[in-house]
């Protein structure tokens, strides 16, 4: 399905001379036996909302474009909510009804009832409706999408198999196939459960996990066949199991929480294999048969006609690889998707966008193939696909973690941190402190405040009137030197890198069409020797950005350190007097000011000492040899007993920088946002000739941006923004939020959001949807805590 359909949306898009090469029939891998499922609302990031919608929204027209029948039926879905917290979710997801553009409400039992009669409801609190879900013939839809990019005059082979994938210097590939040779300017890895198979050719091996899934359909239901219209399509977390009228039988889907299997233990599909099923294994589905039947009473008298056991490709978080292969030259990745049927033609669309313009209309951060290191491979990636299955239709909650194959990536402090309550999440393998529970207490997950609320009150107030100490060895870390680094940097740099050598700046790298790819903190050592440190889930996408910029010939070397430096954070306002018991350098801001950096020792411990913090107080972070990283811990806690240190984690860290107004990566810098929609123009050097995306950001800012980010004051209690909020302004909807949280220092609720341009005033009123609840908001003009800076420059 994902191969056709970005066939067809480059044809759409105006590229020509397209071919795809088939092994077999289009739908004989795991396109034909699927349940053919297309939802209108998600469990997630509303990025694959859209893509969802737009799938929803094409297979409706499809069969009329194409004359080939898709069988599109539409009668609607309800996701059952069987708890108070699996409600909250519901109204979160309402959220999203504004900015996808789609009809979805909260409904109670009794409407639930109506809809759907054949329910049992004892156990539901309400429920998420939406009209617009339905499902498709998958077959049908395959074929009716290879009409329709034939129509665009796209070509496609079958019962052709690869055999060999090989570049030319040149940058062209020549594919081998059973049917002869084939020379290409650009390949697309497309190949389903068979993708891992064609990475090896190319020398890539992905982190794909094809997973056997199952599915029954009973014969005819008596109440089906005396019935008018369908049943709307179901989903319910206690059964992890979607449910649907097939014809006049029932489809009963569950996705089992443990004993789940790979399809090919043994390595994955033989080539010959074709339209291959399994073997049913009932067994398997007995619990979920069990609460099915408590679910569907019916479904206790009725017959099993058939058991469809197929195999799903499953990344370790569950969305496709989408992009350009890391290290690879005109190879991209369109595979990895659980839900081709649903997200197939979103697929297509989006990462048609990227490659023909450069970028697409969303944010594809989530799904782009470079978000995995080599850590995903191998039994990690077995144990968090099989996870991302177990998880399938069980609500997700906030900040909530899920520790299948953890911990992967550790600094040397994991284990004395986890001891003194460590509380850890997971940013590219990496363990990253989120929180300390010094009384032992786990957090109670949700979107409300919780019982953890006060416990980063505790970390945030500490860190602003004490010193607190934070592990970040996960950011990205890379030494650039050789004549041709500034040049390079320079390049790739939308303002101007640091002139003197112990200087520090902030970077942003941009894509041609001005969208930020990257914020970098870049330190100059010295003449031809720069430090980059960058988001830790940039780790892979920034090293090849860097490479794939350097030009044939030009004397640079790029080193990934990332592996070999601990990072730690010393922040507060009592940070320079800790530091200075433990070091003979002087940390004054006249010989050491902030945005500096320093070689010097700690402890003993050679440190490349950077004063700069994302918390908006005084503060170095230390850079270090990982393998020191715990003796100068050591000495730091020791000494900072008297100064009242803490541990302090990421969470009290997205706290703290919410009240400096510190954009994030990820949250307000996404690759669908430039410089003048993120209000950071104040950084982009205009005078420079040549950098990558300055025409394009020169235009934005003579044009003006389609959206403004705006930084508000929201009148919230109990809950909290936590971004992709639906914002109004006098009931008409003007944007969505990027990102919030709690300022305890100035004891409001604050957020991020982006929104319509000529809203972006100080006298404009918000209202933001939280959980079903409207709350009002106001612009800020400036960061709600230390405005001038004072704190850091201290």
């Amino acid at each position: 399905m994902l191969g056709v359909s970005l066939l067809y949306h480059l044809a759409n898009e105006g590229w020509r001379d397209l071919l795809l090469i088939e092994k077999g029939e289009l739908t004989s891998g795991s396109t034909w036996h699927a349940a053919g499922m297309v939802p209108a609302f998600i469990l997630g990031d509303i990025n694959i909302g859209r893509m969802y919608v737009y799938s929803n929204q094409l297979y409706r027209k499809l069969e009329h474009m194409t004359g080939q029948y898709v069988s599109f039926h539409g009668p609607g879905g309800i996701r059952l909510a069987v708890n108070s917290k699996e409600l909250e979710w519901c109204r979160r997801a309402e959220g999203y009804a504004e900015p996808l553009g789609v009809q979805m409400e909260i409904i109670g039992r009794k409407k639930i009832a109506e809809l759907h009669p054949y329910l049992n409801l004892d156990d539901v609190v309400g429920g998420l409706y939406s009209p617009l879900c339905g499902h498709v013939d998958p077959a049908g839809a395959c074929n009716a999408l290879a009409i329709a990019a034939r129509n665009l005059g796209a070509e496609i082979m079958r019962h052709n198999r690869v055999a060999e994938i090989k570049q030319h210097r040149t940058g062209e590939w020549l594919v081998t196939t059973e049917q002869g040779d084939v020379t290409a300017e650009i390949v697309v890895n497309a190949g389903g459960c068979y993708a891992k198979a064609i990475g090896r050719m190319v020398g890539i091996d992905l982190p794909i996990v094809p997973l056997q899934h199952q599915y029954i359909v009973t014969e005819d239901v008596p109440e089906f066949l005396e019935r008018e219209g369908e049943v709307p399509l179901a989903r319910c977390s206690y059964t992890n199991a979607y449910y649907r009228q097939e014809q006049k039988a029932l489809l009963y889907g569950p996705w089992e929480f443990e004993g789940i299997q790979q399809a090919w233990p043994n390595g994955g599909p033989e080539w010959k294999s074709e339209a291959e099923l399994f073997k049913p294994d009932l067994n398997r589905l007995e619990l979920h048969l069990n609460r099915g039947m408590e679910r569907i009473p019916m479904l206790q008298k009725l017959g099993i006609k058939r058991v469809v056991n197929g195999a799903i490709p499953f990344t370790p978080d569950g969305n496709p690889l989408l992009g350009p292969a890391p290290g690879l030259c005109n190879f991209w990745l369109c595979c990895g998707a659980q839900i081709g049927i649903a997200q197939g033609p979103g697929c297509g669309k989006y990462l048609a966008q990227w490659m023909v313009h450069g970028d697409a209309e969303i944010d594809m951060s989530a799904f782009d193939s470079r978000r995995f290191g080599r850590y995903a491979l191998g039994e990690y990636a077995i144990a968090k696909a099989t996870e991302v299955f177990s998880y399938y239709l069980r609500s997700p909650f906030y900040g909530e973690e899920k520790y299948a194959g953890r911990p992967k990536r550790t600094s040397p402090l994991y284990n004395r941190l986890k001891t003194q309550g460590g509380i850890f999440t997971e940013v590219h393998g990496w363990e990253r402190p989120k929180w300390f529970s010094l009384d032992g207490r786990t957090e109670d997950y949700g979107y409300s405040r919780n019982n953890i609320f006060e416990v980063i009150g505790d970390e945030c107030r500490a860190v602003r009137e004490r010193v607190g100490v934070l592990d970040l060895s996960s950011f990205a870390k890379f030494e650039l030197t050789g004549k041709d680094a500034e040049p390079l940097l320079r390049r790739i740099s939308a303002n101007r890198i640091p002139r003197k050598s112990g200087r520090i700046g902030l970077v942003y790298a941009l894509s041609e069409n001005g969208r930020i790819l990257s914020e970098m903190t870049i330190a100059r050592l010295s003449d031809g020797h720069f430090y980059i440190v960058t988001g830790g889930s940039a780790e892979i996408r920034d090293y090849w950005h860097l490479r794939d910029n350097a030009r044939e010939g030009e004397d640079v070397t790029i080193t990934n350190r990332t592996d070999e430096l601990g990072v730690l954070v010393v922040a507060g306002p009592r940070s320079r007097q800790l530091l200075s018991k433990l070091t003979d350098a002087d940390l004054s801001s006249p010989v050491f000011p902030w945005l500096s950096g320093r070689e010097i020792t700690i402890a003993d411990v050679p440190v490349r000492a950077l004063r700069i913090t994302y918390v908006g107080e005084l503060g170095w972070e230390l850079h270090h040899s990982m393998d020191r990283m715990a003796e100068l811990y050591n000495a730091i806690w020791q000494t900072g007993q008297s100064f009242g240190i803490v541990n302090f984690g990421a969470m009290a860290m997205n706290c703290l920088r919410m009240e400096k107004a510190y954009p994030a990566w990820r949250h307000e810098l996404t690759n669908e946002i430039g410089m003048v929609e993120a209000g950071l123009e104040r950084f982009v050097d205009f005078h420079r000739e040549e950098w990558n995306g300055r025409q394009s950001t020169l235009k934005k800012k003579l044009q003006g941006g389609t959206t403004k980010l705006v930084y508000l004051e929201v009148d919230a209690d109990g809950a909290d923004v936590v971004g992709t909020e639906p914002v109004f302004s006098e009931g008409k909807y003007v944007g969505l939020t990027s990102s919030g949280g709690y300022g305890y220092t100035v004891q409001k609720s604050l957020a991020f959001a982006y929104i319509e341009p000529e809203y972006a005033k100080p006298e404009t009123t918000f209202e933001i949807r939280i959980l079903g609840q409207s709350c009002g908001a106001k612009m800020l003009s400036q960061p709600a805590y230390d405005p001038t800076n004072s704190r850091q420059k201290a």
